[in-house]
């Protein structure tokens, strides 16, 4: 593998191919932060099993970026989810300094990257136990980036950097990414959720417009009016605004 520049508090472990990054990085948080410190982040060109939210298939061919990065934050466990908005606003960045003008990125929530109005990128926290109000040992932070290529039969339209002619490599955009998200995250422990939920709301697609939220089996339609203090999409129906922590965002077509 090619030379790849890193921040120092980083520990890269760079694999050729893993069943799942996030698996794989789970295995090595078990281990403890004497063994495996904070900020140590799993690369693999490829994964076998690679997977999303919901446990959803992710195609995982050689040509994108696949990482999980292994966390060990001083909070309790219900405040773990702020961290998928940090991740995506540091992808946002990265993107940013690598893309020219003309193309469009926004963040869709609760955890996807948008490129000209398609998933370019997702991210999957995971961690173990069940007390919100307890601290965690470790979380680990999965993000996947269609760089070469993008499957074709998703539910939301996808792309890659390649498709929208972006000459951009796997370890460019890694390197972007490392940094960008060592800069969100100081701002997040110094400053809180508050200003990354605001500069998150100013980078997403939707806000104020009319949403459908899939959760499980229910579509909720209405407007997204907010993100309240913990992340949850605020759901304005005209009879009632529902907050909901989880589901899946489409965007009105007209």
């Amino acid at each position: 593998m090619e030379s790849i520049k890193l921040p120092l508090v980083y520990n890269l472990i760079a694999l050729e191919s893993v069943t799942s990054t996030n698996d794989e990085a789970k295995l090595l948080a078990r281990k403890g932060e004497l063994k495996v410190p904070d900020g140590t982040l799993v690369w693999a060109r490829e994964q076998t099993k690679g997977r999303g939210r919901f446990g959803r298939s992710w195609s995982s061919p050689t040509g994108n970026l696949y990482t999980s990065l292994i966390l060990r934050p001083d909070i309790p466990l219900f405040k773990m989810a702020e961290l998928s908005f940090v991740a995506a606003l540091a992808v946002y960045d990265a993107l940013g300094s690598l893309g020219e003008p003309g193309h469009q990125v926004h963040l869709k929530w609760p955890n996807d990257i948008l490129l000209n109005e398609k998933k370019v990128a997702g991210i999957l926290l995971e961690t173990e136990g069940s007390d919100k109000n307890k601290k965690t040992d470790w979380v680990v932070l999965g993000m996947g980036m269609n760089v070469g290529g993008h499957p074709d039969d998703t539910s939301y339209p996808a792309t890659s950097l390649r498709f929208e002619q972006w000459a951009t490599t796997v370890e460019q955009v890694l390197e972007a990414y490392a940094r960008s998200f060592l800069s969100w995250t100081n701002r997040w422990l110094d400053e809180g959720f508050e200003p990354i939920r605001k500069d998150w709301l100013w980078r997403c697609k939707g806000k104020g417009e009319q949403i459908e939220v899939q959760v499980g089996p229910k579509v909720f339609s209405g407007i997204f009016r907010d993100l309240d203090k913990n992340g949850s999409l605020m759901l304005d129906s005209g009879d009632k605004v529902r907050h909901i922590s989880a589901g899946d965002v489409f965007f009105s077509k007209i």
